[in-house]
């Protein structure tokens, strides 16, 4: 017997000798050792199935037809069917928001790497900022309402969602794993918008490992002594409140710490030259023998704390990036339906359309993967690999259908005043932080083979 099949038998094999009852027996045996459904009834269809078909009348042909509802190319799934009532009251909400708001001065904000402050007390206002947060002055809406929110606002650019994001992922990480003094004390300004925070993990040689950071801590006295470089920072330019991740000199292990500006000893110069998220303000966190208090110290010890919280921000990010692919889709139907070449609409050619439908086909299988993870998140059933999961797809997916849609465009489709170049853009860096894809790709390959492949074997077979 060969190895293939060797391996297969076992799971070829039937479990059990015992004949097979009949599926509709089966069906009525599981249901008369159950309650009744929440609403007293159960499904009119299948219990009519279920009946035993030797002894029941027979039916009319019309009962067992299916029904169909109207499909409706923005929602191909009717995920609006998926929503609590008060998660469609802040989507919106937050839509009326972003199209007022933000969307008439992105252009030029992008053009002049200009972040506007005031947006931070309208979101604050609004009460989007660390939505999922619950208490401390936060909304402490459901996971998919936050979804929602970050959905509508990257519909206008990538720059504003991480504007959104970036609160909640330091506020998230006090709740988690701050003393109550630093949840009262920090949470409820920047909730507000009051104060503008960042979260300092990646430095200038360490990305994807963070585990290698040279940032340091020393202990003196009742302070610890912070030295380092952080790189790629969202906010750190405006920011009052840093979070920032730094080794302990004495034993090596890596810590999370709650600063202020007016501690000294920090710079925060921002990158120029960025051809994607340019409405925002990213740059470094320069420390120089920064004392930080004990009291200001997060309670976890290692990469749990900061991965930990990056769960949280990536599962928002995957639903961002199904809002910038959300535009693009309907932005460039409504060009190739205006647009006309050779006499006709570019609506009218086939590889425009199968272009189109690849997008909504995409985006629609995002949106139901999403809130699925979302739901399990609320619950306490979401895993870190899901989030793996739907962050690689829908970056991955979103930047494809960018991409495309810049294509269906032609020349005007690399203008900014057409949108769809920004989205580009913005979506290739997107598609880089908080994991790239081949990372997220190995978090996954680890979970179905239970090998690790984030190092490299040498050719002596050692780790690189």
């Amino acid at each position: 017997m060969s190895f293939a099949l060797r391996t297969l038998t076992p799971l070829l094999a039937p479990s059990s000798a015992a004949p097979l009852a009949s599926l509709a027996g089966r069906v009525r045996q599981h249901r008369a050792s159950r309650p009744e459904s929440a609403s007293g009834r159960r499904h009119e269809s299948s219990a009519r199935w279920a009946e035993d078909t030797d002894t029941a009348p027979l039916a009319r042909k019309e009962d067992y037809l299916p029904k169909w509802g109207s499909f409706e190319w923005k929602d191909p799934f009717n995920t609006e069917s998926l929503l609590t009532e008060e998660e469609k009251m802040i989507r919106d909400s937050v839509r009326e928001y972003a199209q007022a708001k933000l969307m008439p001065g992105v252009v030029q904000a992008s053009r002049d790497y200009h972040f506007d402050r005031n947006i931070y007390h309208e979101m604050g206002e609004l009460g989007i900022l660390g939505a999922n947060v619950k208490g401390y002055g936060a909304a402490g809406v459901s996971s998919i309402a936050y979804g929602l929110i970050a959905r509508e606002v990257e519909k206008v650019d990538s720059s504003y969602r991480s504007a959104l994001s970036v609160p909640a992922l330091v506020m998230n990480a006090i709740y988690q794993f701050g003393p109550e003094h630093l949840r009262k004390k920090y949470i409820p300004p920047i909730a507000r918008g009051e104060h503008v925070a960042a979260f300092g993990l990646t430095e200038p040689d360490h990305g994807s490992d963070p585990s290698s950071m040279k940032s340091t801590a020393r202990l003196d006295g009742d302070h610890w002594v912070l030295n380092g470089t952080k790189t790629w920072i969202t906010n750190s330019p405006i920011a009052d409140t840093f979070i920032v991740w730094a080794k302990g000199t004495h034993d090596g292990k890596i810590r999370g710490f709650v600063l202020e500006r007016g501690f000294g000893g920090i710079s925060t110069p921002k990158i120029m030259g960025k051809y994607a998220i340019r409405a925002g303000s990213t740059g470094f966190i320069i420390m120089e023998d920064v004392r930080v208090p004990l009291s200001n110290v997060l309670d976890v010890i290692g990469l749990k704390g900061p991965f930990g919280c990056l769960n949280h921000a990536r599962y928002g990010i995957s639903w961002g990036a199904l809002g910038s692919a959300e535009f693009c889709l309907q932005y460039t139907r409504e060009y190739v339906l205006q647009r006309k070449q050779f006499g006709v609409p570019l609506g009218s050619f086939q590889l425009v359309q199968k272009k189109l439908a690849d997008a909504m086909s995409e985006i629609a299988l995002g949106v139901l993967a999403t809130i699925q993870v979302g739901r399990l998140k609320d619950r306490g059933l979401a895993t870190p690999e899901m989030i793996s999961i739907i962050k690689r797809n829908n970056a991955t997916k979103a930047l494809a259908i960018a991409r495309d849609c810049r294509d269906i465009l032609g020349g005007n489709g690399v203008i900014d005043e057409y949108h769809i170049i920004r989205h580009v853009n913005n979506l290739e860096a997107v598609n880089t932080y908080e994991g790239t894809q081949d990372i997220h790709a190995l978090v996954l390959g680890r979970a179905i083979t239970d090998i690790s492949a984030f190092h490299a074997i040498g050719p002596k077979g050692g780790k690189v």
